[in-house]
């Protein structure tokens, strides 16, 4: 939960790279610490709804009907995302937190980031599975936030760097497209759903 928090933490879609433009727009190391916790919020935001559905999908759909559907959204996304990886352009660069927190649960969810953690959680053990009917939404809690922890510490990390020492002409120069490894990634998901 952790690596994939801190590999959505890396990824310039998922925040660090908005935080560093209000850093240099406000010429201010302060503003780009300052724009992290609400990025931050609205990931796990987005992350959290991913989760509440899944475990109200878990109650009620049986097993293996809920595997396959599982496994389809997440290989019909990943394609998605491999298809069309645009980011929507519509936020201006004056922007407050509760601001920050809705363009982050909007990225988050268009990038479809909770949808990675469906394979670990269908990994979990069920309702009412040797007494764990009550540890298991603690559980998925607990996965929500170490995933949200991943993200904050390695995108205030990358924002950091960016900001202090390398700038953001480093994207142009040593970027890999991680958007076509988000998509790839979220396929292989889907068929490891499907399998395992």
């Amino acid at each position: 939960m952790f690596g994939l928090g801190a590999f959505h933490g890396i990824n310039p879609g998922m925040g660090w790279l908005f935080a560093v433009a209000l850093g240099l727009q406000e010429r201010s190391r302060r503003a780009v610490l300052a724009a992290l916790p609400p990025i931050a919020l609205g990931h796990a935001l987005s992350i959290s709804v991913v989760v509440a559905v899944l475990l109200l999908a878990r109650a009620s759909v049986p097993g293996m009907a809920l595997r396959v559907g599982a496994a389809a959204i997440l290989f019909g996304f990943g394609c998605y995302r491999l298809v069309r990886s645009r980011h929507p352009g519509w936020v201006g660069m004056r922007v407050g937190f509760g601001d920050l927190t809705l363009w982050s649960f909007l990225m988050a969810s268009a990038h479809g980031a909770g949808l990675m953690l469906v394979p670990v959680l269908l990994g979990l053990p069920p309702e009412g599975h040797a007494g764990h009917f009550h540890a298991l939404p603690q559980g998925w809690l607990a996965a929500v936030a170490v995933h949200s922890a991943g993200h904050f510490l390695v995108a205030t990390l990358v924002a950091l760097l960016v900001y202090e020492k390398l700038g953001v002409a480093i994207l142009r120069r040593a970027w890999f497209n991680l958007d076509l490894l988000w998509g790839g990634a979220l396929v292989l998901s889907g068929v490891i759903v499907l399998v395992v």
